[in-house]
Protein backbone atom coordinates (compact mmCIF):
# COMPACT_ATOMS: atom_id res chain seq x y z
CA UNK A 1 0.00 0.00 0.00
CA UNK A 2 3.42 2.47 1.02
CA UNK A 3 4.76 1.61 -2.23
CA UNK A 4 1.87 2.30 -4.27
CA UNK A 5 0.97 5.52 -2.80
CA UNK A 6 4.82 6.32 -3.43
CA UNK A 7 4.77 5.64 -6.93
CA UNK A 8 1.30 7.64 -7.35
CA UNK A 9 3.15 10.81 -5.35
CA UNK A 10 4.56 12.12 -8.66
CA UNK A 11 1.19 12.15 -10.68
CA UNK A 12 -0.29 13.62 -7.63
CA UNK A 13 2.03 16.28 -7.25
CA UNK A 14 1.66 16.70 -11.23
CA UNK A 15 -2.10 17.24 -11.21
CA UNK A 16 -2.46 19.06 -8.32
CA UNK A 17 0.52 21.91 -9.89
CA UNK A 18 -0.74 21.88 -13.76
CA UNK A 19 -4.44 21.24 -13.30
CA UNK A 20 -6.11 21.89 -9.82
CA UNK A 21 -4.26 25.10 -9.08
CA UNK A 22 -4.62 26.46 -12.82
CA UNK A 23 -8.16 25.45 -12.36
CA UNK A 24 -8.91 27.26 -9.22
CA UNK A 25 -7.21 30.27 -10.22
CA UNK A 26 -9.62 30.33 -12.80
CA UNK A 27 -12.55 30.24 -10.29
CA UNK A 28 -11.06 32.70 -8.77
CA UNK A 29 -10.46 35.00 -11.10
CA UNK A 30 -14.33 34.23 -12.65
CA UNK A 31 -15.90 34.98 -9.32
CA UNK A 32 -13.74 38.73 -8.05
CA UNK A 33 -13.00 41.76 -9.57
CA UNK A 34 -9.89 43.42 -10.96
CA UNK A 35 -9.53 44.84 -7.28
CA UNK A 36 -10.02 41.23 -6.25
CA UNK A 37 -13.56 41.32 -4.48
CA UNK A 38 -15.76 39.01 -4.82
CA UNK A 39 -18.87 38.94 -7.86
CA UNK A 40 -21.13 37.53 -10.08
CA UNK A 41 -20.96 40.24 -12.73
CA UNK A 42 -18.53 38.08 -14.82
CA UNK A 43 -21.12 35.49 -14.79
CA UNK A 44 -24.25 37.68 -15.23
CA UNK A 45 -22.80 40.01 -18.24
CA UNK A 46 -22.21 36.48 -19.85
CA UNK A 47 -25.67 37.00 -21.55
CA UNK A 48 -24.71 39.27 -24.41
CA UNK A 49 -22.73 36.79 -25.69
CA UNK A 50 -25.56 33.58 -26.20
CA UNK A 51 -25.04 34.24 -29.60
CA UNK A 52 -21.32 33.64 -29.73
CA UNK A 53 -21.95 30.49 -27.36
CA UNK A 54 -24.78 29.27 -29.24
CA UNK A 55 -22.90 29.30 -32.44
CA UNK A 56 -19.55 27.56 -31.48
CA UNK A 57 -21.92 25.19 -30.12
CA UNK A 58 -23.45 24.56 -33.18
CA UNK A 59 -20.47 24.89 -35.16
CA UNK A 60 -18.77 22.15 -33.06
CA UNK A 61 -22.21 19.73 -33.30
CA UNK A 62 -22.05 19.55 -36.73
CA UNK A 63 -18.40 19.17 -37.79
CA UNK A 64 -18.33 16.32 -35.42
CA UNK A 65 -21.00 14.92 -36.88
CA UNK A 66 -19.74 15.19 -40.35
CA UNK A 67 -16.54 13.53 -39.05
CA UNK A 68 -18.31 10.54 -37.49
CA UNK A 69 -20.42 9.57 -40.95
CA UNK A 70 -16.61 10.35 -42.30
CA UNK A 71 -14.76 7.90 -39.91
CA UNK A 72 -17.00 5.51 -39.59
CA UNK A 73 -16.90 3.70 -42.98
CA UNK A 74 -13.00 4.90 -43.04
CA UNK A 75 -12.34 2.97 -39.48
CA UNK A 76 -14.23 -0.29 -40.28
CA UNK A 77 -12.00 -0.21 -43.99
CA UNK A 78 -8.93 0.05 -42.05
CA UNK A 79 -9.65 -2.50 -39.33
CA UNK A 80 -10.82 -5.45 -42.06
CA UNK A 81 -7.23 -4.69 -44.12
CA UNK A 82 -4.47 -6.93 -42.99
CA UNK A 83 -1.99 -6.10 -40.27
CA UNK A 84 0.43 -4.94 -42.84
CA UNK A 85 -1.52 -2.52 -44.93
CA UNK A 86 -3.34 -1.19 -41.74
CA UNK A 87 -0.06 0.07 -40.65
CA UNK A 88 0.69 1.94 -43.78
CA UNK A 89 -3.24 3.34 -43.73
CA UNK A 90 -2.74 4.76 -40.61
CA UNK A 91 0.06 6.18 -41.28
CA UNK A 92 -1.75 8.11 -44.34
CA UNK A 93 -4.42 9.12 -41.88
CA UNK A 94 -1.75 10.60 -39.41
CA UNK A 95 0.33 11.88 -42.00
CA UNK A 96 -1.02 15.60 -42.33
CA UNK A 97 -0.99 15.70 -38.20
CA UNK A 98 2.54 15.66 -38.84
CA UNK A 99 2.00 19.46 -40.26
CA UNK A 100 1.91 22.46 -37.97
CA UNK A 101 -1.77 23.17 -37.34
CA UNK A 102 -1.19 26.71 -38.77
CA UNK A 103 0.50 25.29 -41.24
CA UNK A 104 -2.93 23.71 -42.20
CA UNK A 105 -5.25 25.75 -41.75
CA UNK A 106 -3.19 28.61 -43.89
CA UNK A 107 -3.18 26.42 -46.59
CA UNK A 108 -6.89 26.12 -46.99
CA UNK A 109 -7.10 29.51 -46.71
CA UNK A 110 -5.10 29.70 -49.62
CA UNK A 111 -7.70 27.15 -51.50
CA UNK A 112 -10.66 28.63 -50.27
CA UNK A 113 -10.10 32.81 -50.97
CA UNK A 114 -11.54 34.28 -53.36
CA UNK A 115 -8.70 34.06 -55.86
CA UNK A 116 -7.50 31.04 -54.70
CA UNK A 117 -7.22 27.89 -56.26
CA UNK A 118 -10.52 26.29 -56.04
CA UNK A 119 -12.23 29.82 -57.77
CA UNK A 120 -9.41 29.52 -59.92
CA UNK A 121 -10.62 26.11 -61.44
CA UNK A 122 -13.80 26.84 -60.75
CA UNK A 123 -13.60 30.00 -62.60
CA UNK A 124 -12.38 28.33 -65.49
CA UNK A 125 -15.75 26.89 -65.88
CA UNK A 126 -17.62 29.89 -65.30
CA UNK A 127 -18.76 28.80 -62.16
CA UNK A 128 -16.21 31.26 -60.12
CA UNK A 129 -15.86 32.97 -58.23
CA UNK A 130 -17.93 31.56 -55.06
CA UNK A 131 -17.89 33.11 -51.55
CA UNK A 132 -16.07 30.22 -49.52
CA UNK A 133 -13.79 31.77 -47.04
CA UNK A 134 -15.09 34.13 -43.91
CA UNK A 135 -18.21 31.21 -44.00
CA UNK A 136 -19.31 29.21 -41.09
CA UNK A 137 -18.86 26.61 -44.08
CA UNK A 138 -15.10 27.66 -44.12
CA UNK A 139 -14.65 27.26 -40.28
CA UNK A 140 -16.42 23.85 -40.25
CA UNK A 141 -14.51 22.25 -42.98
CA UNK A 142 -11.60 23.75 -40.93
CA UNK A 143 -12.82 21.68 -37.63
CA UNK A 144 -13.61 18.67 -40.24
CA UNK A 145 -10.22 18.34 -41.61
CA UNK A 146 -7.73 18.95 -38.86
CA UNK A 147 -10.03 16.60 -36.21
CA UNK A 148 -11.32 14.10 -38.60
CA UNK A 149 -8.38 11.73 -37.54
CA UNK A 150 -9.39 11.70 -33.82
CA UNK A 151 -12.58 10.36 -34.89
CA UNK A 152 -11.27 7.74 -36.80
CA UNK A 153 -8.31 6.41 -34.56
CA UNK A 154 -11.21 5.34 -31.43
CA UNK A 155 -13.03 4.10 -34.28
CA UNK A 156 -10.90 1.59 -35.78
CA UNK A 157 -9.13 0.64 -32.61
CA UNK A 158 -12.98 -0.85 -31.34
CA UNK A 159 -13.63 -1.91 -34.82
CA UNK A 160 -10.36 -4.45 -35.59
CA UNK A 161 -11.60 -6.19 -32.07
CA UNK A 162 -15.13 -7.00 -34.04
CA UNK A 163 -15.11 -10.46 -35.04
CA UNK A 164 -15.50 -11.11 -38.72
CA UNK A 165 -17.58 -14.32 -37.86
CA UNK A 166 -20.18 -11.83 -36.19
CA UNK A 167 -20.94 -9.40 -39.66
CA UNK A 168 -21.08 -12.82 -41.36
CA UNK A 169 -23.17 -14.38 -38.94
CA UNK A 170 -25.78 -11.45 -39.29
CA UNK A 171 -25.54 -11.70 -43.44
CA UNK A 172 -26.35 -15.89 -42.92
CA UNK A 173 -29.51 -14.99 -41.04
CA UNK A 174 -31.02 -12.40 -44.23
CA UNK A 175 -29.85 -8.92 -42.49
CA UNK A 176 -29.05 -6.47 -45.49
CA UNK A 177 -26.27 -3.78 -45.27
CA UNK A 178 -28.05 -0.84 -43.32
CA UNK A 179 -29.05 -4.03 -40.66
CA UNK A 180 -25.79 -4.91 -40.21
CA UNK A 181 -24.37 -1.05 -39.67
CA UNK A 182 -27.62 -0.12 -37.30
CA UNK A 183 -27.75 -3.69 -35.07
CA UNK A 184 -24.24 -4.70 -35.36
CA UNK A 185 -21.75 -2.39 -35.67
CA UNK A 186 -22.70 0.73 -34.36
CA UNK A 187 -23.44 -1.04 -30.96
CA UNK A 188 -19.91 -2.75 -31.30
CA UNK A 189 -18.70 0.50 -31.80
CA UNK A 190 -20.31 2.36 -29.15
CA UNK A 191 -17.28 2.83 -27.12
CA UNK A 192 -15.08 4.62 -29.82
CA UNK A 193 -18.06 6.06 -30.74
CA UNK A 194 -18.19 8.54 -27.05
CA UNK A 195 -14.62 8.73 -27.49
CA UNK A 196 -14.20 10.18 -30.93
CA UNK A 197 -16.96 12.43 -30.56
CA UNK A 198 -15.74 13.71 -26.95
CA UNK A 199 -12.28 14.22 -28.92
CA UNK A 200 -13.33 16.14 -31.77
CA UNK A 201 -15.98 18.04 -30.22
CA UNK A 202 -13.88 19.39 -27.07
CA UNK A 203 -11.32 20.96 -29.51
CA UNK A 204 -13.68 22.19 -31.99
CA UNK A 205 -15.80 24.05 -29.19
CA UNK A 206 -13.11 25.91 -27.99
CA UNK A 207 -11.15 26.91 -30.94
CA UNK A 208 -10.13 30.19 -31.99
CA UNK A 209 -7.14 30.07 -34.89
CA UNK A 210 -9.60 28.30 -37.02
CA UNK A 211 -12.63 30.73 -36.64
CA UNK A 212 -10.02 33.48 -37.30
CA UNK A 213 -8.72 32.27 -40.01
CA UNK A 214 -11.06 30.74 -41.72
CA UNK A 215 -14.08 32.76 -40.90
CA UNK A 216 -13.22 36.00 -40.40
CA UNK A 217 -14.51 38.81 -37.94
CA UNK A 218 -18.25 37.81 -38.56
CA UNK A 219 -17.51 34.22 -36.92
CA UNK A 220 -15.98 34.61 -33.53
CA UNK A 221 -16.56 31.39 -31.17
CA UNK A 222 -16.03 31.20 -27.95
CA UNK A 223 -12.42 30.40 -27.95
CA UNK A 224 -11.90 33.95 -29.81
CA UNK A 225 -13.58 36.01 -26.96
CA UNK A 226 -11.42 34.45 -24.52
CA UNK A 227 -8.41 35.20 -26.27
CA UNK A 228 -9.12 38.86 -26.74
CA UNK A 229 -9.88 39.20 -23.13
CA UNK A 230 -6.38 37.42 -22.01
CA UNK A 231 -4.21 38.91 -25.15
CA UNK A 232 -6.59 41.58 -26.95
CA UNK A 233 -7.02 44.98 -26.27
CA UNK A 234 -9.91 44.40 -23.85
CA UNK A 235 -7.52 42.97 -21.57
CA UNK A 236 -10.16 41.64 -18.53
CA UNK A 237 -8.87 38.73 -17.63
CA UNK A 238 -12.15 38.04 -14.97
CA UNK A 239 -14.66 38.12 -17.70
CA UNK A 240 -12.34 35.98 -19.66
CA UNK A 241 -12.04 33.45 -16.67
CA UNK A 242 -15.65 33.33 -16.53
CA UNK A 243 -16.17 32.76 -20.01
CA UNK A 244 -13.88 30.03 -19.56
CA UNK A 245 -15.19 28.44 -16.61
CA UNK A 246 -18.78 28.56 -18.58
CA UNK A 247 -17.35 26.62 -21.26
CA UNK A 248 -16.01 23.94 -19.34
CA UNK A 249 -19.19 23.10 -17.65
CA UNK A 250 -21.11 22.94 -21.16
CA UNK A 251 -17.80 20.52 -21.94
CA UNK A 252 -18.07 18.73 -19.03
CA UNK A 253 -22.39 18.35 -19.18
CA UNK A 254 -21.53 17.46 -22.83
CA UNK A 255 -19.04 14.63 -22.09
CA UNK A 256 -21.48 13.32 -19.07
CA UNK A 257 -24.36 13.14 -21.45
CA UNK A 258 -22.43 10.74 -24.48
CA UNK A 259 -20.46 8.69 -21.92
CA UNK A 260 -24.43 8.08 -20.18
CA UNK A 261 -25.37 7.36 -23.45
CA UNK A 262 -22.29 5.21 -24.44
CA UNK A 263 -23.00 3.03 -20.90
CA UNK A 264 -26.62 2.37 -22.00
CA UNK A 265 -26.33 1.51 -25.32
CA UNK A 266 -23.17 -0.90 -24.45
CA UNK A 267 -25.32 -2.43 -21.92
CA UNK A 268 -28.22 -2.65 -24.67
CA UNK A 269 -25.82 -3.85 -27.02
CA UNK A 270 -24.24 -6.84 -24.48
CA UNK A 271 -28.27 -7.97 -23.60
Amino acid sequence: MLKNKRLASPYLVWMAAFIAAPLLIVVYFAFTTRAGRFTLDNLTGLGEYTAVFARSLLLAAVATVICLLLAFPVGYYLSRLRASKQHIMLMLVMLPMWMNFLLRTYAWMSLLENNGIINRLLGLVGLGPVPMINTSGAVVLGMVYNYLPYMILPLYTVMVKIDQSVIEAAEDLGANLFQVVANVLVPLSVPGISTGITMVFVPSVSTFIISRMLGGGSNLLVGDLIELQFLGNSYNYNLGSAMSLVLMVIVLLCMSLTNTFAGEDGLEGVM
